[in-house]
């Protein structure tokens, strides 16, 4: 298995490109099964899950071609039904995204369990209930199996504003009889993307944006090109890079129209960021103090649905608050077993108190130390190599296929910064 060596304590310096959004990905290539037209989707991150995704795609018919690095075409004219790769469903989370095109293009859909990052209990229910509110039928199996005689335009309130629940129903939406209405809808840049596409295929989708979304069926999509934004979380976890190795980077091409909530929690962390033009400038050689509420109460770093702070953050505002002067709570509220990995944060040096399975209060500046990690999930993963730059000595990160997961060429690119990562086939142990 492969594994990163880090040499920390490097003061980073340059620009650096956040990748396509990951999140946007994913979805946007579920929805090419919508039409038998190719859909070229540009700016896709090279990374693990994308890969897994297209050979799910592959494994149904539908012929997919890279173009250049970050392009690939994709036509579903090939795919004959709603039957996808068991093994390959089991790898990613994201094959729950086949539920809702499939169902409405070939009336049935047979997917296994789908996987993912463990990190606490993911539940279906939303999928399954916007599913039948459509007019899909569940089947009995071990994995998800639903038929319809025909989807139906419905007035449906999610029971939670679940990201990949919204896509999927709006997915399946797009091709029902008549005007669906999706209330509670999740509203994250991912899910802007995939309406913004389905809107260039030929659906007619309203309120993007909003948790109110309104959908008018449509008999047919059409191919069409699309350029994926870039990922709000990676410019994040640069903005935790800069910040934990004390340096000024520049991040190009940033998604600025949605980093409010996410500037506002690194300004919480004492981070300074400016805006120029389409880049972010990060100056993480400031130096770092938590800034307290009014009356000197302890601040908080907390989660929620879009707008808030994006939950995939947490794990970055952490780490980087291991280097900041204060105290602040960091509350993940989604995911029971998130916030698992600030154990080996412990054991570099941090000053952390994890106060159940989703608070923890952070207490900085504290001196990290090098160590041997092992990525639990993408984002800790993330988290852990930050720390690992920030260290003093050598670190070492297995695992990494979690990190690659979600962040592409990602040792490549650190070291265009100046950081010592190298990547090295085979464990040590």
């Amino acid at each position: 298995m492969p594994r990163f060596v880090v040499e920390g304590g490097q003061t980073l310096r340059g620009s650096i490109r956040p990748a396509g959004n990951k999140n946007a990905a994913l979805p946007a290539i579920a929805a090419t099964l919508l039409t038998r037209e190719e859909v070229v989707l540009q700016n896709v991150p090279r990374i693990r899950d994308v890969e897994t995704l297209l050979d799910l795609l592959r494994s149904l018919g539908a012929r997919v071609e890279w173009r250049e690095e970050n392009e690939v075409g994709i036509r579903a004219a090939g795919v004959a039904g709603g039957r996808p790769d068991p093994e390959l469903a089991e790898k990613i989370r994201a094959s729950i995204l086949l539920v809702g095109p499939l169902l409405a293009r070939f009336r049935s859909v047979d997917l296994g369990p789908p996987g993912g990052d463990v990190i606490g209990r993911r539940r279906l229910d939303t999928h399954f209930l916007a599913m039948e509110a459509l007019g899909g039928v569940r089947k009995a199996g071990a994995g998800i199996a639903m038929e319809t005689e025909g989807l139906r335009g419905t007035n449906l309130f999610l029971d939670e504003p679940s990201v990949t629940g919204t896509e999927n129903a709006v997915m399946a939406a797009a091709l029902a009889r008549g005007r669906t209405v999706i209330r509670n809808a999740a509203a994250e840049p991912h899910v802007q993307d995939l309406c913004n596409l389905l809107n260039q295929m030929g659906a007619r989708i309203q309120g993007i944006g909003t948790h109110i979304l309104e959908i008018e069926g449509v008999e047919a999509l059409w191919g069409t090109t699309f350029r994926l934004s870039s990922d709000h979380i990676e410019t994040g976890s640069f903005m935790g890079l800069a910040a934990v190795t004390g340096s000024e980077i520049t991040i190009e091409d940033a998604p600025v129209e949605h980093l409010d909530s996410i500037l506002l929690g690194f300004q919480r962390l004492g981070v300074e960021c400016s805006v120029q033009g389409t880049s972010l400038v990060v100056h993480g050689d400031r130096g770092l103090e938590i800034r307290h509420d009014a009356f000197g109460h302890v601040p908080k770093i907390d989660d929620g649905p879009w707008p808030a702070f994006p939950a995939d953050l947490t794990s970055i505002a952490l780490v980087t608050a291991t280097q900041c002067r204060g105290t602040i709570l960091i509350h993940e509220k989604m995911f029971e077993s998130r916030m698992y990995f600030t154990d080996k944060l412990v054991g570099m040096g941090a000053q952390i108190i994890l106060c159940d399975p989703h608070r923890a209060v952070v207490v900085g500046p504290a001196k990290l130390r090098g160590s041997v990690l092992e990525s639990p999930d993408i984002r800790a993963g993330m988290a852990m190599l930050i720390a690992a730059l920030g260290a003093e000595g050598e670190s070492q990160i297995k695992n990494i296929g979690q990190i690659e997961r979600g962040y592409q060429h990602i040792d490549i690119r650190l070291r265009a910064l100046g950081a010592k990562i190298l990547r090295i086939e085979g464990d040590s142990s």
